[in-house]
């Protein structure tokens, strides 16, 4: 996705070596015209997969969802990262480890949203070490539920995430796939094109 990449080129500040900061646009303030073209971008890709409901994880994951889930004409569920008061009974848990902001989070899903005849297909806003991706993967199986893919808006390839999901067998596509964070510049992985 061009644009995506010119948005993170333009707007996207390089923190480290490992953090980049789209605040800007994509988990702080939102740009809504990006927004609506990364979910018919993802919309595009799975389209043919018979999803039945997004599953995402509070908070950044939630507008590319949502901008998905109005293209393929579905629901959209986000796994809480803090327990509510209208949330603690029949749920679906796991715990999910954050490196960004060093705490483990128990995220949780009504057991009413997900049921073993959906067809999932799991969004989130960073791919890195994948530890969000692998809590949603547990709550799809635990609602004995089909996982079709995971969509990412950004991912980290320099990181093992990707390639541990990858290894188990599941369907990845990241819109803009970061090769490095160097000299507080983005380097892009070249995705080979098949002829």
């Amino acid at each position: 996705m061009e644009l995506l990449k010119q948005k993170i080129k333009n707007d996207g500040l390089v923190l480290s070596n490992s953090v980049l900061k789209v605040d800007s646009f994509l988990n702080h303030q939102i740009d809504p015209a990006l927004m609506k073209a990364i979910g018919d971008e993802f919309a595009d890709r799975f389209r043919l997969d018979k999803v039945t409901k997004i599953l995402t994880i509070e908070s950044s994951g939630i507008s590319p969802s949502l901008m998905a889930a109005l293209a393929l004409g579905i629901n959209v569920v986000f796994a809480r990262k803090r327990k509510s008061l209208t949330l603690v009974n029949d749920l679906y848990s796991a715990k999910v480890h954050s490196f960004t902001k060093n705490e483990t989070n128990e995220i949780s899903v009504s057991k009413k949203f997900i049921n073993e005849n959906d067809r999932i297909l799991i969004i989130d806003d960073f791919l890195a070490n994948g530890q969000a991706a692998l809590g949603l993967l547990n709550i799809v199986e635990q609602a004995k539920a089909k996982t079709v893919g995971i969509g990412i808006v950004i991912e980290k390839s320099f990181q093992d995430g990707g390639k541990l999901l990858r290894n188990k067998g599941i369907r990845v596509e990241s819109l803009a796939q970061i090769d490095a964070l160097e000299d507080e510049e983005v380097k892009f992985k070249e995705v080979e094109v098949m002829a």
